[in-house]
């Protein structure tokens, strides 16, 4: 680790969420005569790779200058006054929790600019494509980064007008119908979050999110606590999204270029669960622990009705659809995290955290992966692709059927991989929930999980059954390997998933402080 000043640690942070924003801005600009080169449409996508990998670069030397002693401390902070009528500030600053989410979506954004520079996204010219990329990148950034209320709501509806876009332009069939779902449910969700937010805000006098988290809930009473941590979570469970509220999820990653899909997954999915630890345990934790039974309640379903749609889709004849697949796996692999968050414990939390990372890093290989597939084969339709014997990607293209076998083993949650840890913590903070919460119901809850995860092995092992073996056929159209760019773009993902996985210390060491401290109130 590096030693940095404050006040660059500031600068850097502020540069992370105001930089893509700035470069959208000239994404959108005339290019300058000498950056424009053979191709205008190529020079901004560049621009894109450029952008995004200076956020990377400053995310980076952020979090080498992050004090790793101190992780439960809030800092890189800046603090200025900007209504003060209402007391809301512009607060910045990060710390065990937010710091490798940041990170997180630092990457998958430049992954993603780096492989659309190299695969150009089908659809309208690429300036508008580059500009929704970095606003939305800006916002999902900021969401992880603000430290007042209603910052954090602006940032958290900051990302769904790119979203609509990037789906509704440059998706594929029923793209137009799924954006409109996409925002529509956002939307609604939104506007009830902020009733809470506003609620808890006015009755205590601050919105800022440090001051209400060591406040613990002291200056609210309970039934405002309930009444806040209902309108909240509801916001907060359709951006995870929670059985039932995940509806909008599968057409919108079915619809969405593969860009989208990586970025929504991989980023968007973890605002939610990051609002649920960030504000609503800390800031109303007897209305959480009101709701927490509920909750884990209906991130069991997820699980297991998650598992049992991607069965369905897998089976020979039912023309499952790959993206959509992985979409209803985000279902159940989210319900681990809310089952985590529900259990109010450190083990439960930090499990929580733990599976938010590991699903970026594994989905998003996952869904790079599939949107790869369809460009070289024009489908992502499981029996177009395997037919009656499989399609074979071992003997075609062994790299490629590797790398997707190794995707979904790790989705599968096998030991030595980022995907086990999170789940099995997140099962763990289950079985011995926090006191006040009855332990026969999530003891129920954890053997419930505990099948889920059996039916998640089963899917992805029928997908890699009928999608990488088989016997190769003898007049079997050409299959490309694994190109120069893609194993640029989806190295980094592999190695961070065996790094996470074989090195869980990583993360947890940054997480467990900071959940520790929030959980007791703000206190050290």
């Amino acid at each position: 680790m590096i030693d940095i000043s404050s006040s660059v640690m500031q600068l850097l942070l502020a540069l992370i969420v105001v930089g893509p924003l700035i470069g959208a801005a000239a994404a959108l600009l005339p290019a300058p005569p000498g950056l424009k080169g053979k191709s205008p449409e190529q020079a901004v996508l560049r621009h894109g790779v450029v952008v995004t990998g200076a956020v990377l670069l400053a995310a980076v030397v952020l979090a080498l200058g992050f004090d790793h002693d101190h992780p439960s401390k809030i800092q890189a902070s800046t603090d200025i006054s900007w209504i003060p009528a209402l007391d809301v500030r512009l607060h910045l600053g990060v710390d065990g929790i937010s710091l490798p989410l940041v990170v997180l979506t630092a990457l998958l954004t430049f992954l993603c600019a780096l492989y659309s520079y190299f695969k150009r996204p089908e659809g309208p010219a690429p300036k508008a494509f580059v500009a929704l990329v970095l606003v939305l990148e800006s916002g999902t950034l900021a969401t992880f980064a603000v430290l007042d209320l209603l910052l954090f709501f602006l940032a958290f509806e900051m990302v769904l007008i790119p979203m609509y876009f990037l789906i509704a332009r440059w998706g594929g069939e029923g793209r137009a119908a799924a954006a409109w779902k996409f925002i529509l449910y956002t939307l609604l969700g939104s506007v009830v979050m902020l009733l809470g937010l506003l609620l808890v805000g006015i009755d205590s006098g601050t919105f800022d999110m440090v001051a209400l988290a060591s406040d613990n809930g002291r200056s609210l009473s309970t039934s405002v606590q309930v009444i806040a941590a209902l309108s909240i979570g509801i916001g907060l469970a359709v951006k995870t999204p929670m059985w039932p509220l995940h509806t909008w999820l599968p057409d919108a990653h079915t619809a969405a270029p593969t860009v989208g899909s990586v970025l929504l997954a991989g980023v968007m999915l973890k605002m939610g669960t990051y609002g649920f630890v960030r504000i609503l345990l800390p800031v109303v934790p007897e209305g959480a622990e009101t709701f927490a039974p509920y909750l884990a309640a209906f991130a069991v379903v997820g699980i297991i009705y998650g598992s049992l749609a991607c069965l369905a889709l897998a089976r020979q004849g039912a023309g499952g659809d790959l993206k959509r697949l992985i979409a209803y796996s985000s279902v159940g692999h989210m319900g681990f995290v809310l089952l985590g968050i529900a259990s109010m414990t450190p083990t439960g939390v930090n499990g929580a955290l733990f599976a938010n990372i590991a699903h970026g890093l594994i989905t998003g290989l996952l869904f790079f992966l599939v949107g790869a597939l369809k460009d070289r084969t024009g489908s992502s339709d499981l029996d177009a692709l395997a037919k009656e014997t499989g399609a074979a990607l071992y003997g075609r293209a062994p790299r490629f059927g590797g790398l997707l076998a190794f995707a979904a083993v790790a989705s599968l949650g096998l030991p030595g991989l980022a995907g086990f840890w999170g789940e099995m913590l997140a099962m763990f903070g289950s079985f011995d929930p926090a006191e006040g919460l009855h332990r026969g119901a999530f003891l129920t809850y954890t053997a419930l999980a505990g099948f889920g995860t059996l039916l998640t092995a089963a899917y992805l092992l029928v997908v890699v059954r009928r999608v990488c073996m088989g016997a190769v056929p003898e007049k079997a159209p050409e299959f490309a390997e694994v190109r120069g760019y893609e194993l640029a773009a989806w190295s980094p993902l592999v190695v961070l998933t065996v790094v996470a996985g074989l090195w869980p210390a990583v993360l947890l060491g940054l997480t467990d402080p900071a959940v520790q401290k929030l959980l007791a109130g703000g206190a050290s």
